[in-house]
């Protein structure tokens, strides 16, 4: 019996990364889980595809769906919704993790690059509440988990735009747990710390000193226990992936 046996799971931005690492732990715990990303095939910067991420969950014994999705289109992300009603007839978790950080000073900044962090890190997590969170209000149960970052508390060096975004993201993650309170839906944000991902690796030389930096599997765990939440037991807050076991979770 696993955590998550017979939920439904929609991991955003799961083709690699920290959504690859907590589509995969949720899996293991038998939650069916729908891959999302625009990733269909390698060819890019960065290996990785939603089909990728789905064959490694069946080969663990896991059941997963792949949807290709870019979040920040709604008419892609209503159809996504459908998708997963039409094939499981429920929705019990999401996952909002697709992310994109630029690290160039403010003044420095494109102006499309500025947009295009408001539009994934925001937009996206908006749209996907939005659309997939009513069949939740229809369960009268559920969780959402947004992927946020240290960021959001404290402004990094040539990192403003995307600070913006995870300082949005948490007081979406507040407010969105108040109003879906009276639903039984509990909304949390995950900040998973340092953690070295495919797109860590790509943006440093090759002899970064890596200490301090956790592996994909340890963001899993956490991402389960507030998968299970409801607004009863855990909601409206941010939580540090690090203190999980300590200050918040078991």
């Amino acid at each position: 019996m696993g955590a998550l046996d017979g939920k439904v799971v929609i991991v955003t931005g799961s083709s690699r990364g920290i959504g690859k690492g907590i589509a995969k732990t949720c899996g293991t715990e038998g939650a069916t889980v729908v891959v999302v990303a625009r990733t269909v095939e390698e060819g890019g910067r960065l290996p990785g595809t939603i089909h990728q991420t789905v064959q490694e969950i069946q080969e663990a014994g896991g059941v997963a769906l792949a949807v290709r999705c870019d979040v920040t289109d709604e008419e892609q992300v209503q159809a996504l919704a459908k998708t997963v009603v039409d094939a499981y007839g429920r929705i019990d978790v999401l996952v909002n993790n697709a992310g994109i950080q630029v690290n160039v000073g403010l003044l420095e900044l494109q102006t499309r690059h500025w947009d295009l962090t408001m539009r994934v890190n925001l937009r996206g997590p908006f749209l996907c509440s939005k659309y997939l969170a009513p069949q939740m209000v229809d369960q009268k149960s559920g969780s959402i988990v947004n992927v946020t970052s240290s960021a959001g508390e404290t402004v990094r060096p040539k990192g403003i735009s995307y600070s913006v975004t995870k300082a949005g993201l948490n007081t979406i993650t507040r407010g969105l747990a108040l109003e879906l309170a009276e639903h039984n839906i509990a909304v949390n944000a995950l900040s998973p710390g340092p953690i070295r991902t495919e797109g860590a690796v790509l943006v440093r030389p090759a002899d970064f000193d890596w200490t301090g930096w956790e592996p994909l599997e340890l963001v899993g765990p956490a991402a389960v226990w507030l998968a299970q939440q409801t607004a009863q037991s855990f909601t409206g807050q941010v939580v540090n992936r690090a203190e999980f076991g300590r200050t918040w979770g078991t």
